[in-house]
């Protein structure tokens, strides 16, 4: 928000006529000053926080002055803004990032040389900033990413949790989940702006009065929580653009009440202080139990409350009280359907707080919402009890009421007497217990419904959404995901992105689609073996580090075959430990000379409360303990369960990955980006036709790709004659590996472990049909073993992957968002 005319200011000019230079000087300078005189410290070690601390701060600096003048010109020019609401934001570390954008990284490695330290070791320092789950955050910091290399004036909105995603340690096999605290050392990305606080309500009551024969409701008797901004910086790729990540951090209206701590009731003392303080402290609560739900719709009505109030503050310092021009500068992308109550929240503001209509905010709604699916699984659609909104939020349940109440009119004029339709279509699932459904508010508020993948936002057309797009097919479109190369393959691949500079320039940094030009030399002998040469630097540094991890010694002579994701039942881990025990089976019965020596990676966490996932991981570990210990293996093959995956992990793993496991049941992954950033690096896919994978096989051509499963219509039609037994007792192979693990073979002194997986894999109610797709899948991965045995024939597949890649950049994503969807112009700095 602009100063008040009568405040005094430091005007833009006066800044920049004292620009920073870029030179190994000045950032040696700037960290002698920060490192000294701001942190104090004398004794200079690449292990302590604070060299890492002296080198933000000064990139930092830098940054600063191009994101003021970033601000100043989008608030000078009255850019349409798109306000990005997302309950996850992946960023990983961001130091390399921002030298790399800023172009200073050798400029700060030559500063820090001249000290004795070592710049990869200051990167190693950074911790991943937790604040996402999985694949979801991870997209849309490749997003925020993207937009500020094109210019789009697009602000993240999303939550400075506490404590991030968990870190996972392994006991006896086990998951066992530790806090992440991320913030124990400070965080010096972030600036506080108390400036901006917002305050947002919950709990009280709806009062409605008449005033000149309007009528009007106020939310009263509201229990308030405090919303503090904490702004990171997101720079674009070498083009002076920085935008910003705003997170909410909650905080108590009073923190400490004094007359209960001179009682004696310390713990009433900070009572309030604690409660409103929990909204924020950690990524995802356990929502097995209804305190753990209820602490997560309190994280997605503050975010959406506080992030819209945020919005409206910096329209009325602009506009003042006039919303008739609001939809043409502004869009609110809800990334998935956690933020979904932001419909009913901005109704809410529109017209309690500001006066407008009903008519007139519905309008503006519908003109500014925008809604992302990214899951077709309908118990991640987010419903709530109708009772918990009442006692949360009673004036939004209000709202929504009669949201609902006019779309079920819509539904009847459009249908009449078609009370199914009606019943299906329904923002409240009725029954026992009433239910909020949340991603039908999203669509019926928004203007756009996307999916990420072409399967994906068919299915949901065709499927899981057909009622709404049969009502309003305009809505409905796909977006396919994407990552940014600059972090995927400029930034975690340093080799081979040195080899493709060299070979093609520098331009693919930010045209992805320039990789085309690698096809040309796929069969060229000398630029095969440098790309061989990458690709064996990459194995063994990750050899190195899962080594350091786990104490394994692993060979990076063999196939790396690598599945990193989250842990799900959908993802299929437990196919993959099948081969793994097939192949163990194989070696163990005298075939060991005819498999390919192979290294199975595998990595991810499983959610606290999803008992099925976490057994999982400890069968994963249990048949690794046996295979790794068992002397016949040695030199064949090993089994690894990577621990406390993580964005870092993935930038060490993805680069020195050959084979890349996207083994999903078909029609349940909506797009997956793992899969993308595996191609990008040169890995090659073996696959069901889901998500994405369908397009990076139509990229890459079919016989650069290892396809195996049902497909999507041939489960369907599988389906209430589905029979695992049959096909088990049909398959000599598959009973001997379903045999060692019912056998105790892997468990010995843990009887019954193994019941659960044996159980989900012979149960005809199997929603993802793992035995349906065993043989495939091991038919599959012998054809993959062989074409790994042909050195040329594996290198020129793993070129032509990369070489395909260009499309699954998040460039090319966030212009289609902004040419279908968002409709922004890109930001013209003074001078560029």
């Amino acid at each position: 928000m602009s100063a008040k005319p009568d405040e005094p200011t430091i005007t833009t000019e006066l800044l920049q006529t004292t620009k920073l230079p870029m030179t190994a000087d000045a950032i040696l300078h700037d960290f002698t000053h920060y490192f000294g005189r701001t942190l104090g410290r004398r004794s200079v070690s690449a292990k302590a926080p604070f060299v890492y601390q002296a080198i933000v701060f000064a990139a930092r600096d830098r940054l600063m002055e191009r994101w003021r003048k970033t601000h100043d010109t989008i608030e000078a020019q009255d850019y349409r803004r798109v306000s990005y609401l997302s309950l996850e934001f992946l960023m990983g570390r961001l130091l390399r990032n921002a030298l790399l954008s800023l172009d200073i990284e050798d400029e700060t490695a030559e500063a820090l040389n001249r000290l004795g330290l070592n710049l990869e070791d200051v990167y190693e320092r950074e911790k991943d900033a937790g604040l996402g789950n999985g694949g979801l955050g991870r997209l849309a910091a490749c997003f925020l990413d993207s937009c500020a290399t094109l210019a789009l004036p697009v602000v993240g909105y999303g939550i400075r949790y506490q404590y991030g995603m968990f870190h996972q340690r392994l006991e006896n096999g086990h998951q066992v989940e530790y806090p992440d605290s991320w913030l124990r050392e400070g965080f010096p990305w972030e600036i506080e702006r108390v400036e901006y606080t917002q305050t947002v309500h919950f709990g009280g009551r709806s009062n409605s009065y008449t005033e000149k024969g309007v009528t009007h409701y106020q939310w009263v008797d509201t229990h308030d929580v405090l919303a503090i901004p904490y702004d990171i910086p997101v720079p674009g790729y070498q083009n002076d653009i920085v935008n910003t990540l705003r997170l909410w951090s909650a905080s108590a209206t009073d923190g400490f009440d004094l007359e209960e701590f001179n009682s004696g009731s310390y713990v009433d003392a900070v009572a309030a202080k604690n409660a409103a303080e929990n909204i924020t402290m950690v990524l995802y609560p356990n929502a097995a139990t209804e305190n753990g739900q209820e602490l997560r719709l309190r994280q997605q009505y503050f975010l959406a409350s506080a992030s819209l109030q945020d919005t409206i503050r910096f329209w009325r310092a602009h506009h003042g009280d006039d919303f008739s021009g609001f939809a043409e500068k502004n869009c609110f992308q809800l990334n998935d359907t956690h933020p979904a109550v932001a419909v009913a929240e901005l109704m809410r503001l529109l017209m309690d707080e500001h006066g407008v209509p009903w008519n007139k905010a519905w309008d503006i709604t519908r003109k500014t919402m925008a809604y992302t699916n990214h899951t077709l699984l309908p118990e991640a659609l987010e419903m709530w009890p109708v009772s918990m909104f009442r006692r949360l939020l009673p004036r939004i349940l209000d709202i929504i009421y009669e949201i609902n109440a006019r779309f079920i009119d819509e539904i009847s004029r459009r249908w009449p007497g078609d009370n199914e339709r009606i019943r299906r279509m329904s923002l409240i699932q009725e029954g026992g217990e009433p239910m909020l459904r949340m991603a039908y508010l999203a669509i019926v508020g928004s203007y756009s419904v996307n999916g990420v993948a072409a399967l994906h936002s068919k299915l949901l057309r065709e499927g899981l959404f057909r009622d709404f797009a049969e009502l309003w097919p305009e809505k409905f479109n796909n977006k396919t995901n994407g990552v940014t190369q600059r972090r995927w393959l400029a930034a975690c691949n340093k080799g081979l992105a040195r080899l493709i500079d060299e070979t093609i320039g520098t331009q693919w940094t930010k045209d992805l689609t320039q990789l085309k030009r690698l096809a040309e030399l796929a069969d060229d002998a000398p630029f095969q073996k440098k790309w061989r040469t990458v690709k064996q630097q990459n194995k063994v540094r990750l050899a190195a580090d899962i080594s350091e991890k786990t104490g394994l010694l692993v060979s990076a002579d063999t196939l790396f075959d690598v599945q990193v994701k989250r842990i799900h039942e959908y993802k299929r881990q437990l196919l993959n430990l099948l081969h793994a025990v097939h192949l163990y089976d194989r070696i163990r019965r005298g075939e060991g000379d005819a498999v390919v020596p192979r290294t199975i990676i595998i990595g991810g966490k499983a959610a606290p409360g999803y008992a099925m996932a976490k057994n999982i991981i400890k069968c994963i570990n249990n048949v690794a303990r046996v295979i790794n210990s068992d002397p016949v293996m040695a030199g064949r093959l090993q089994l690894v369960f990577y621990p406390d995956y993580n964005v870092s992990a993935m930038e060490l793993i993805c680069p020195a990955a050959d084979l890349s496991e996207q083994i999903s049941t078909a029609g349940k992954e909506a797009s997956g980006t793992g899969n993308m950033k595996f191609m990008m690096n040169g890995a090659l896919t073996i696959g069901t036709l889901d998500g994405a994978n369908v397009e990076i096989r139509e990229a890459v051509g079919a016989d650069n790709f290892f396809l195996f499963g049902l497909t999507v219509d041939e489960i369907e039609k599988l389906r209430g004659q589905y029979d695992p037994q049959a096909i088990i007792a049909a398959d000599d192979d598959f009973q001997r590996v379903m045999h060692l693990l019912e056998s105790g073979h892997f468990n010995r002194f843990e009887p019954g472990l193994m019941d659960g997986v044996s159980r989900s894999i012979r149960e005809p109610a199997d929603a993802w049909m793992t035995a349906a797709d065993f043989r495939s899948f091991i038919d599959a991965q012998v054809l993959a073993a062989a074409a790994y045995t042909d050195t040329d024939r594996w290198t020129k597949m793993s070129i032509l992957n990369t070489a395909a890649s260009g499309q699954f950049s998040t460039d090319r994503t966030m212009r289609d968002y902004n040419d279908d969807i968002w409709r922004l112009e890109p930001i013209k700095l003074n001078g560029n």
